[in-house]
């Protein structure tokens, strides 16, 4: 079990990077509550809907304890949540969650479905050019989850393990697989094979599995 630390709800705006003008929901801001619906939080959105959003993607989650990684890494700090995240917590990192996990969230259940495939805001909204290079190298991405039952979540609601399905595949090694492991065809094909897995995820590594012959 852990404890919320934070709850994070935004819709797109216009954003100024490098004196240029983008769109994007990566500076969400804290509420207290939001109803959580099978796409997201309601008052929650996103800017490039080809990468980011959908049901298998509607809660962004992402380890508490990277931001102390990162702000001395970098030597400086990170505003909360930075990253684009609805939810934060403790003793949840990529190494301790499986694909498929399932969990109460406040009213809601939840499944873990993919790692997050970051994109280059967040090295833009922290001013670090080498933030996306150095989240992807060390697997450090945070997670999605789909929900399987609606309901309302809190500030201060409790995210409590149901079931795991299976022990083989965390997210870290799922990330570690999708990025850096793109010819392991045995450990591919067997985490295509697992069902709960983002859809979007096993119609890329298919991808790589059809390079095999």
């Amino acid at each position: 079990m852990a404890q919320i630390m934070y709850l994070n709800v935004g819709i797109p705006e216009l954003r100024t990077w490098d004196g240029k003008q983008e769109l994007s929901a990566i500076g969400k801001k804290r509420v207290t509550q939001a109803f959580l619906s099978k796409d997201s939080f309601h008052g929650d959105g996103v800017a490039a809907t080809e990468f980011h959003g959908g049901p298998d993607r509607a809660v962004c989650f992402y380890p508490a304890e990277h931001y102390s990684k990162w702000s001395g890494e970098f030597g400086k700090d990170f505003a909360l949540p930075t990253f684009g995240e609805n939810i934060s917590a403790s003793g949840m990192t990529e190494s301790d969650i499986y694909i498929g996990d399932t969990y109460r969230l406040g009213e809601a259940v939840v499944q873990v479905s993919q790692g997050r495939v970051p994109c280059a805001k967040i090295s833009k909204n922290n001013d670090i050019g080498q933030l996306l290079k150095r989240v992807v190298e060390t697997g450090f991405t945070g997670y999605f989850f789909r929900v399987l039952q609606e309901g309302m979540v809190y500030d201060d609601s409790e995210i409590v393990l149901l079931e795991r399905k299976q022990n083989n595949y965390s997210i870290l090694r799922a990330n570690e697989i999708y990025f850096h492991q793109r010819k392991n065809y045995k450990a591919i094909e067997e985490l295509v094979n697992i069902e709960e897995l983002a859809e979007d995820w096993k119609k890329n590594l298919e991808k790589l599995l059809m390079q095999k012959n």
